[in-house]
């Protein structure tokens, strides 16, 4: 299981990201987004991984809305990882909120590890969707469940121009598979009553609005922070974006299956 991640998330982009959608938050819709994802999914009281952390700020929210007995944030980012350990520790859940920095590769748990998978939009960037719910499906135990969103593709490929023009842009090392690909996988895995819920529709004037910020009111705000070359680049990503969004070629989706037993 191996990320392709080329770009990393420095201070510049986390900034940038996390103005357009909120303090601690490395994609779109906000604690709305996430209580829509785990709707009727019991997490107080389980062991709770979140895949893919970023730099905590959903995890905490997990934490502090549902919570779980414990819940461990991974990521490959030593730098989101430091910036999600100290989030843990203001906000007094160091006992039961944990972060690890974990290498590209099987998920550094035992068997039956936990008794929900979370993540929110960071599955992309795994290439090997297979290895991936695998890996998820081993360190759930019986009963358990994953629950994510993700960024996925209207198609396996080839990509249009316009996606291609995208994703080399964004520069993130994307792993784009079909909504088809993710289900697939999953059942491969061994999972049970797979349930997908595509979120293009919804996406799509939300993604206008943030480059319309970005270009209008958010502008002189980042430019003294982060500088006028990175904004215009950032800019130019968003409206590339727009446009496969637009056609259906990039499709946000929330995502949810069950392990059999418990």
């Amino acid at each position: 299981m191996k990320s392709e991640q080329t770009q990393a998330y420095d201070d510049a982009l986390v900034a940038l990201l996390e103005l357009v959608w909120g303090e601690g938050y490395m994609s779109p819709g906000g604690p709305d987004e996430i209580r829509a994802i785990v709707e009727g999914v019991e997490l107080a009281g389980k062991a709770v991984l979140d895949l893919g952390c970023g730099t905590g700020g959903i995890t905490t929210f997990l934490a502090e809305t549902y919570r779980p007995a414990s819940i461990v944030g991974v990521d490959i980012d030593r730098g989101l990882i430091e910036r999600a350990t100290k989030r843990a520790a203001e906000a007094g859940l160091g006992k039961s909120m944990t972060f690890r920095t974990m290498a590209p590769g099987p998920l550094p748990f035992a068997d039956g590890s936990f008794d929900v998978v979370f993540s929110k939009d960071a599955m992309v960037h795994i290439e090997n969707k297979e290895a991936l719910f695998a890996e998820i499906f081993r360190t759930l135990r019986p009963g358990g469940s994953v629950v994510a969103s993700d960024w996925m593709s209207g198609t396996d490929g080839p990509f249009s121009a316009a996606m291609a023009y995208y994703l080399e842009a964004e520069g993130l090392g994307f792993g784009m598979a079909s909504p088809t690909r993710y289900r697939t996988a999953m059942a491969a895995a061994g999972f049970r009553d797979i349930r997908m819920i595509d979120r293009n529709a919804w996406y799509g004037p939300v993604a206008h609005g943030e480059h319309d910020a970005l270009a209008g009111p958010l502008y002189d705000k980042l430019v003294a922070r982060v500088g006028k070359a990175f904004v215009d680049h950032e800019i130019e990503v968003w409206r590339a974006m727009t446009v496969v969004v637009d056609s259906g070629e990039l499709r946000p989706g929330h995502l949810r299956a069950r392990k059999a037993g418990g």
